[in-house]
């Protein structure tokens, strides 16, 4: 997955940081939106920012899963969102896997590929059926958006938003309001960052190729060289870190 980030993307960037402490001790549910196919990928990748005791699990398409069989030894575990019974099965493998609070169950709550500029988000309401069911559950929302800056190959943005609770005697139906309306502002604010096309505002998680290549580049590579200035691939140069 890794490998094929680095080929397809300019880079993996992520805006803020990660709310450990809040975390700390408790089953972690991430709760994110569903813009592309790239999102179990993107998973992946951030669950290795996490302590290496943090296994992660994650649902998946059923079919899609039976063609790629191997990622279950992953953590994923096929749903059917057209079967009725595909929620009491996830509910029963969410419980049994956020039973040890070591645990992170990776979801992609909108059930669909959805573009990141609609709202209302329209989550389904399983990711709050299973934290109010689980003890000690936070639920941690992730916005997820892919776009082009001045490169040929798109960004990968994340941003983590702030951890939701459920409350004492809070119902289903009132939490997944309140998840929602978390990662709404969570999107809200990676769109304003992404709109400024500033990698300074992001940290680097993975640095993908650079440059177009065949003619253009070399055309570039020669201008540089007549000019006798050294050839940079990328158009975009990145801030300095301390």
């Amino acid at each position: 997955m890794i490998r094929a980030l680095r080929r397809q993307f300019d880079a993996v960037r992520l805006s803020g940081g990660i709310p450990m402490e809040a975390c700390a001790g408790r089953p972690v549910i991430v709760c994110a939106n569903h813009p592309s196919w790239w999102d179990p990928a993107m998973f992946f990748l951030l669950g290795s920012l996490f302590p290496a005791y943090r296994q992660g699990f994650g649902p998946m398409d059923a079919a899609a899963l039976a063609r790629y069989p191997l990622l279950e030894r992953a953590g994923l575990f096929g749903v059917d969102a057209r079967d009725p019974r595909s929620v009491g099965h996830f509910l029963r493998t969410g419980r049994t896997i956020l039973a040890d609070p070591r645990s992170m169950l990776w979801t992609a709550a909108q059930g669909r590929f959805s573009d990141v500029r609609q709202r209302p988000l329209a989550l389904r309401p399983g990711v709050a059926h299973l934290a109010c069911r689980t003890q000690n559950a936070v639920v941690l929302p992730l916005a997820l958006e892919y776009v082009f800056w001045n490169e040929s190959r798109p960004e990968a943005l994340a941003r983590f938003g702030e951890p939701v609770f459920v409350r004492a005697s809070e119902r289903p139906k009132e939490f997944t309001a309140r998840i929602e309306a978390t990662l709404t502002d969570t999107l809200d604010e990676l769109a304003r960052e992404a709109e400024s096309r500033d990698p300074a505002r992001f940290s680097m998680l993975l640095r993908g190729t650079a440059g177009v290549g065949g003619l253009y580049d070399l055309g570039r590579r020669l201008h540089a060289l007549i000019r006798g200035e050294r050839f940079e691939r990328r158009h975009m140069m990145e801030p300095r870190r301390p």
